[in-house]
Parts: C-alpha cells; sequence; structure tokens
C-alpha cells in the first residue's frame, strides 16, 4: 500500500530535498510524496483528491498569504482524522505552544533531520493505519 504525504512549503527547493530524502521509500511505492507551494494550494490540493490520498501533513508554518497555523486550523475542522506535522525554522516555544493547542501531531525545526523526520513519519502513519 502506498501512503500519501503532502508537504506544503513555499521554498522551491523544498520538494527535491524530499524527493532526495525520501528515494528508496518513493522507489519502492510505500510513499507517494505530493506538493503545494502555498496553504491556499494544499486546501485546494486536498479538496481535488490527491491519488494517493494523503495520510499525513507537513506543513512550513511561516508562508506569505495563509499562514501554516491557519491552515492547521481549517485542516483540523475539515479534515480532523489526518494528522498534521509542523515544519518551522522558528522553534520558539510560542509557536509550539500554538501548534500543539490547534492540534497539531508535532512540530518538527529547520534544518529538518531526516532521519528523525522518517521515524516522526512512519510512527505517524503506523498510528493512522492501527485506527
Amino acid at each position: 500500500m502506498t501512503l500519501g504525504i503532502l508537504v506544503v512549503d513555499d521554498e522551491p527547493d523544498i520538494e527535491d530535498l524530499f524527493r532526495q530524502r525520501f528515494r528508496a521509500e518513493l522507489r519502492t511505492g510505500q510513499l507517494a510524496l505530493h506538493f503545494a507551494s502555498s496553504a491556499e494550494q494544499a486546501l485546494e490540493c486536498l479538496a481535488s483528491g490527491l491519488q494517493p490520498e494523503a495520510v499525513l501533513v507537513l506543513s512550513d508554518i511561516n508562508m506569505p498569504g495563509m499562514s501554516g497555523l491557519d491552515l492547521l486550523e481549517r485542516l483540523r475542522s475539515e479534515l480532523p482524522t489526518v494528522p498534521v506535522v509542523m515544519v518551522t525554522a522558528y522553534g520558539d516555544t510560542e509557536n509550539r505552544q500554538r501548534a500543539l493547542e490547534i492540534g497539531a501531531t508535532d512540530l518538527v525545526t529547520k534544518p529538518v533531520d531526516f532521519a528523525a523526520l522518517k521515524k516522526l513519519v512512519n510512527s505517524v502513519i503506523a498510528r493512522k493505519t492501527a485506527a
């Protein structure tokens, strides 16, 4: 079974970085990565029905337009069962606290430790598929 992850980040090199770091999982068909460069685009992608369906959203917090925290609020009301991990360059306690209060599954700081992120992704997906 291929599991979909939607990565939301306005940085243009994020797609290449994630494809490189998850190369083995993509090659074996374990994961499919979807990308959105804004929160608004992420909502459009989710509404149009990604294939495979996104079972996890990884979203940057600081983006132009709608922030990742605003996106998280929308996802909690519209797709409450989809886990959301917030990714930010600002690991301050205020962003962490607000993200967790809104309903983030976890918060990861940049630069991303991809070994730790893979463990987190695997544990979130395991919980999601066991439910």
